[in-house]
């Protein structure tokens, strides 16, 4: 057998080495190319309805950010330092936004930031703490000011579909979606005055939504997100809202006056340990009534201190018009639903028996 020559072996290994390699090479740059786009059809009807409410609505809702001053402890110059964000809508083509009275307390200036990115100076018009409610007015042209659409809230229910809009953490407008989990929630406001009727929601609310709007799933404003329960401070499923209802009573009265301003009534009412020392049934122990005042002129009785220190029972007010009253806030709320000169229907308890007193309110205080 003749001897093979090591020159062709040699090429016939690097021919082989060669093709493998170019195989090789083929094969990966063939997996290295892009896949082929699979079509997805249509979007759910529910993924057009969120769509939708976003696309109508931003326009709608404004990013609030306040400062506040501050003194330079050596110039003792005034400078301006960031204090915080939040949200808010536009009410009118007026250029009035709405928002939480929590997001610009205590602030120095607040800037509104449009959908279209403009900035405006804004300037406080009113403001009502016990509700949690403030109003803003930017002086920008009316091409630029959408208003939101106004729902109602006495017709909500629990399993609705709601929507909230804002601008969480100073970023920009977000869309979470939710559903009513529970109506007539009570939440305290700032100044610890009881806030009824709130609407819970599972809709993420996180810190910069407070002030934007709760949506019902026709893109009509129901409620105004102003509360997280959460201890880290980040949505944890339970978010609270101003019902519309409450915001549309509001906030024509502080464009009006600038504040919410009740008529007098005229009494003191017994602190809560007075009238738990006295056990009373529920209502307000009247323990003063003003001279000259609107409960004076109705007959209305307080308790009083006899010579040898004993009590001579006084009236207990129990209820006023239809509603039922067991609290200083729900009588602080009833009278502020009212207007000086309207006449009230006062039930009180006296010495055992109900009286009904019509009471006319006086000036407002």
């Amino acid at each position: 057998m003749p001897a093979l020559n090591p020159a062709i072996g040699t090429a016939s290994r690097q021919l082989a080495l060669g093709l493998a390699m170019l195989l090789l090479c083929c094969f990966g740059t063939a997996q290295a190319q892009p896949r082929a786009v699979t079509p997805r059809g249509p979007l759910a009807a529910d993924e057009n309805a969120n769509i939708n409410v976003f696309k109508n609505v931003s326009p709608s809702v404004v990013n609030i950010t306040t400062l506040e001053n501050q003194r330079n402890l050596f110039s003792l110059d005034i400078f301006q330092v960031p204090k915080g964000t939040g949200s808010g809508f536009i009410w009118d083509e007026h250029g009035l936004i709405v928002t939480n009275f929590h997001v610009i307390q205590g602030a120095s200036v607040a800037r509104v930031t449009l959908f279209d990115q403009s900035e405006w100076n804004a300037k406080l018009v009113g403001a009502f703490p016990d509700r949690d409610l403030a109003v803003l007015r930017i002086e920008a042209p009316r091409e630029k000011l959408k208003a939101i659409s106004i729902g109602s809230s006495r017709d909500l229910l629990v399993g609705q579909r709601v929507y909230a809009i804002g601008n969480p953490f100073g970023l920009d407008q977000t869309l979470t979606v939710g559903i009513i989990s529970a109506l007539n929630r009570e939440i305290q406001s700032v100044n610890q005055r009881t806030i009824r009727g709130v609407i819970q929601t599972d809709a993420a609310i996180n810190p910069g939504n407070s002030g934007g709007p709760l949506l019902d799933s026709a893109g009509r404003l129901i409620g105004v997100n102003t509360a997280i329960f959460s201890p880290s401070g980040a949505s944890a499923g339970i978010g609270f809202a101003i019902p519309v209802d409450e915001v549309n009573r509001i906030v024509p009265r502080l464009i009006r006056d600038g504040k919410i301003t009740r008529p007098s009534f005229g009494i003191q009412a017994a602190s809560p340990q007075v009238h738990a020392a006295l056990r009373l049934p529920k209502g307000i122990a009247v323990v003063g009534v003003l001279a000259r005042s609107p409960a004076e002129a109705a007959g209305i009785k307080p308790f009083l201190r006899g010579q040898k220190g004993e009590i001579i029972a006084g009236d207990v007010i129990v209820a006023m018009g239809n509603k039922l009253i067991t609290s200083v806030d729900e009588f602080l709320e009833v009278i502020e639903r009212h207007n000086a000169g309207d006449t009230i229907t006062v039930t009180v308890l006296r010495s055992g028996t109900t009286v009904e007193l019509p009471v006319k309110l006086g000036a407002a205080e």
